[in-house]
């Protein structure tokens, strides 16, 4: 079949071979995938992978086992756990330490005519909910993470740093809180759709006001870190998404003087994220830039490169 295989280096493979059903998983067939930056950030070095890349999916489940998910339209969860661990009885099935992650760590990923993923980690797409909107629910779920992690009170002023991929959806989850928000970024062509939704933006370069209760780096950059630690008042939450290929300066001694909590954040819960996009509030079809056939894969990850969502067609 044809995949994406990344080994040192992308390579578009037509003979790659077909997956083989295995017992409690099922083989799955995408409809659309989406490019993310953790896969940019793989082909820079990030977490040693090699093999299939992508995790970001819609897609019809063709084998399994249980007959009943057959031809069922499904989003999936990333994180393959082992279910059986202290870890994952205790319910943190997302850190087990025997976890394959698609199309990350030691798992295919998506970016094929075919995939595996275990049938646990899989959810049914409502019909209300198109292709070009389920494929986001990945991510949206990385975004609601922050308030399964973080009380938010709506009293609190939040800042976001990044007005990229991921950014654009944590704003408009942080949005339904009624919080003071502020996005800040390098894009303006971007913020039409987040100024319409009420949503403050101002450039990275002309930042005036510091003292933010809680700020969310999802930059993707080791200076996003540094910008983000400028916002938090004394005693403030920086939440961290990013994930990326490189060192970073961050002035820890000053984290300790004033106080501020770190709070690492990765990957969240689909249902809720699945919800949000049936009733319509979350909105996707602005970010998307543009879309390839998975045959020239090489060009979209070119095109990549400083767009939001770049969705690939097997």
């Amino acid at each position: 079949m044809q995949a994406l295989f990344f080994e040192h280096e992308l390579h578009l493979v037509n003979t790659y071979p077909r997956p083989q059903l295995i017992p409690g998983e099922a083989v799955i067939e995408p409809n659309l995938i989406g490019i993310c930056n953790t896969d940019v950030e793989i082909m820079r070095g990030y977490m040693g992978f090699r093999g299939v890349l992508g995790h970001e999916f819609v897609g019809t489940v063709v084998e399994c086992d249980d007959t009943a998910w057959i031809g069922q339209r499904v989003v999936g969860e990333i994180n393959a756990a082992c279910r059986t661990c202290p870890v994952c009885l205790r319910g943190d099935v997302s850190h087990c330490p025997n976890r394959t992650t698609l199309g990350i760590y030691q798992r295919d990923g998506v970016m094929a005519e075919a995939f595996l993923l275990p049938i646990a980690c899989l959810l049914p797409v409502p019909a209300a909910i198109p292709d070009e909107a389920a494929v986001f629910v990945e991510p949206l779920a990385a975004a609601l993470e922050i308030i399964q992690q973080a009380h938010i009170r709506p009293t609190e002023r939040l800042a976001v740093v990044g007005d990229g991929k991921l950014g654009s959806l944590i704003v408009q989850v942080l949005r339904l809180l009624g919080c003071d928000l502020t996005l800040v970024g390098r894009h303006p062509e971007r913020w039409s759709l987040f100024q319409r939704q009420g949503i403050r933006c101002i450039h990275t370069d002309e930042i005036t006001e510091t003292g933010f209760d809680l700020v969310v780096d999802c930059t993707g950059q080791p200076g996003g870190l540094d910008t983000a630690r400028r916002l938090v008042r004394p005693r403030g939450r920086m939440i961290l998404k990013s994930t990326f290929h490189a060192d970073t300066q961050l002035n820890l001694s000053m984290v300790v003087v004033d106080e501020v909590s770190l709070i690492g954040s990765r990957c969240g819960p689909f249902a809720p994220a699945l919800r949000l996009l049936e009733r319509g509030l979350i909105e996707t079809a602005p970010l998307i830039s543009g879309r390839f056939p998975l045959s020239e894969g090489l060009q979209a990850f070119e095109a990549a490169h400083g767009q939001l969502k770049i969705l690939l067609e097997p």
